[in-house]
């Protein structure tokens, strides 16, 4: 993101009540408060935000979308801006990890909004903006939603207090095959852990339960180690969202439609898991 180019962007968004000082278009929502708050949107599409979430877009001078920790796949951004009646802003990894000065620079003026999906603190970069903006002494402040890493736990009914270290499998790339996410796994199995493992989004590429199984096998070959047992989970939080639970064979040839998906491998499953994934995930 260049030097000024909110200066810019904002310049030329709808103006309904005119400019604010410093060029900045003013939201007929604002109240004048000051501050930097991180909104969770929830799982998969525009619908899923909290009423308090919703209420504090309505306020909010400038409004910005972290869209490469994840995604709603259930919408897009012509209509988050059609549903909140205002520009929302895409920022991508470096805009937030390498250039996060203009957003904070703007919250010391202005009630900004900080979009992302799922729930606003399970990515350690968000964490990052907000520890920066409270060392720059801007307020800060979170409303929260619903998270994959506990929708998981609901769709394929492994209990929450029995999932270890999670792991991202990434896509690999020549002359790089990252395994470390084999050696989570196999340590939380070696602790009777289950594993939430996120799959790799890249640009419009969105890694599916099949190929990130199929990559933890060429992994365990490697280790001498079979994984027997997996759920994957496909669009949590969409009114069809699929879950399927089997062995790496099965997993391969399932087809669990459009993203995103996640993968679970669990543990030794008790009584009543073993049941749930029998009733509703085809065990």
């Amino acid at each position: 993101m260049s030097t000024g180019f909110l200066k810019r962007w904002w310049s030329i968004s709808p103006n309904i009540h005119g400019k604010g000082f410093d060029g900045y278009a003013i939201s007929p929502f604002s109240y004048g408060a000051i501050m930097l708050t991180f909104v969770g949107l929830g799982l998969f599409d525009k619908t899923d935000i909290t009423v308090k979430g919703l209420r504090c877009i309505e306020k909010a001078d400038a409004v910005f979308l972290e869209c490469y920790t994840s995604r709603l796949m259930g919408t897009s951004i012509e209509e988050l801006e059609e549903f909140y009646k205002k520009p929302v802003r895409p920022l991508y990894r470096e805009d937030v990890e390498q250039h996060p000065d203009e957003i904070l620079t703007l919250s010391k003026d202005r009630e900004v909004v900080f979009l992302c999906a799922g729930d606003p603190m399970v990515s350690t970069t968000h964490a990052d903006l907000r520890i920066r903006a409270a060392e720059l002494g801007i307020p800060t402040a979170i409303i929260h939603a619903a998270s994959i890493s506990s929708a998981v736990c609901g769709l394929s009914g492994l209990q929450n207090y029995r999932f270890g270290k999670s792991c991202s499998v990434p896509f690999p790339q020549k002359n790089w095959f990252p395994t470390t996410s084999f050696d989570v796994i196999s340590t939380n199995l070696a602790q009777r852990l289950h594993t939430l493992v996120f799959l790799d989004i890249q640009n419009d590429r969105y890694m599916t339960v099949p190929e990130a199984v199929a990559l933890l096998v060429e992994m365990g070959k490697e280790k001498g180690v079979t994984i027997p047992l997996y759920v994957g989970i496909a669009r949590a939080g969409s009114d069809d969202p699929v879950v399927r639970a089997g062995s790496a064979e099965r997993m391969q040839s399932e087809e669990f439609g459009p993203p995103l998906h996640i993968l679970i491998v669990p543990a030794e499953l008790h009584d009543m898991e073993r049941e749930y994934l029998e009733r509703f995930a085809g065990l």
